[in-house]
């Protein structure tokens, strides 16, 4: 399970940065997952390994535009590049009323359905191996993470279940250890059923804006990885003295260590932030404040950032594979 950022600045693009954008990798041939989806971010897809084809499923945090003003060109690019197969969008709800308005002033006419899946009646939902839900978070406008949990990790077959069941060996048992659905003396018998775990699953949380970590403590239980925005450090949040609807990066790493979480990354940072550490205030500012709160594993995202998680819950930085220009 692979994490690729393709945006990490907050508010406005920077010459290094985009805008918010990240996708989520399953695994080899199962495609991959788009959270949040700024302007510019199909310039970041193309400069990147991902397919349009491929994408599974599209997830937005919130509607302010360094979140979603990427989505209608993309969805646009996916159509004239040969996409015909439905893309489910899960939003807050207002997103479908302003993408179906776009698409209908603009005459843009998708090959392909859009499926529309409201973030406040999510509950527990599943796309192919993930499953995933939404937890509610606390800024200027409504705001969501998403905590991706695979739903059934190498698994086995329940033997044990279906000889108590009576079910015959042979080709049922190959086609249910594959996850199939059968018929069976007229019952239908649902492959997900007869499939064990054998390892506790992977599970990431990525979150949108936020000025309360704490709310995600329940999401954040059995979570190896917590994607979280740290806009600021606390010396500038001090400085403007006012509410921004954001987090500090002290606030998201104190929260981090509180609930022992083993992997912490860190995005969304404002522009005012350099790379350059003798310039202040620069990105190395973020990285120390967070360290001085938080002991385990921390990153700070940057555009085109590969970081994969493996099964034993280890995040570890990988190379990315990046095009070039023609």
């Amino acid at each position: 399970m692979d994490l690729l950022f393709l945006g990490t600045s907050s508010g406005t693009p920077t010459r290094a940065r985009n805008v918010s954008a990240v996708a989520l990798l399953e695994g080899l041939g199962k495609g991959w997952h788009l959270v949040d989806c700024g302007e510019g971010t199909q310039h970041q897809v193309l400069r990147s390994p991902l397919s349009l084809h491929e994408l599974q499923a599209i997830y937005i945090t919130h509607v302010h535009g360094d979140h979603c003003y990427g989505l209608p060109g993309l969805l646009a690019s996916a159509g004239m590049s040969g996409r015909t197969r439905a893309l489910p969008i899960v939003a807050p709800a207002g997103i479908q009323a302003w993408i179906e308005a776009t698409l209908r002033m603009s005459e843009t006419h998708l090959p392909y359905p859009l499926e529309f899946q409201a973030t406040e009646a999510l509950g527990d939902w599943r796309h192919g191996d993930l499953r995933i839900e939404a937890t509610a978070l606390s800024h200027r406008v409504p705001s969501y993470a998403y905590g991706f949990s695979e739903a059934s990790p190498d698994p086995r077959l329940d033997t044990a279940r279906l000889d108590a069941e009576g079910i015959p060996r042979g080709p049922l048992w190959g086609q249910l250890a594959q996850g199939l659905d059968v018929e069976h003396q007229g019952q239908r018998l649902r492959g997900e059923d007869y499939r064990l775990p054998t390892r506790p699953p992977r599970r990431v949380v990525i979150a949108g804006d936020n000025d309360r970590p704490a709310l995600l403590a329940a999401a954040c239980r059995d979570t190896q990885v917590l994607v979280h925005e740290a806009t600021y450090t606390r010396a500038v949040a001090n400085a403007a003295r006012a509410e921004f609807g954001h987090s500090t990066a002290d606030a998201v790493a104190a929260f981090a260590q509180s609930v022992a979480l083993p992997n912490l990354v860190l995005t969304h940072f404002s522009p005012r932030y350099q790379a350059d550490p003798t310039r202040s205030p620069s990105i190395q500012d973020v990285r120390q404040e967070a360290a001085a709160s938080y002991h385990g594993r921390l990153f700070l995202a940057q555009d085109f950032l590969r970081l994969r998680l493996d099964k034993d819950g280890l995040l570890e930085r990988v190379e990315a594979e990046r095009r070039q220009a023609p």
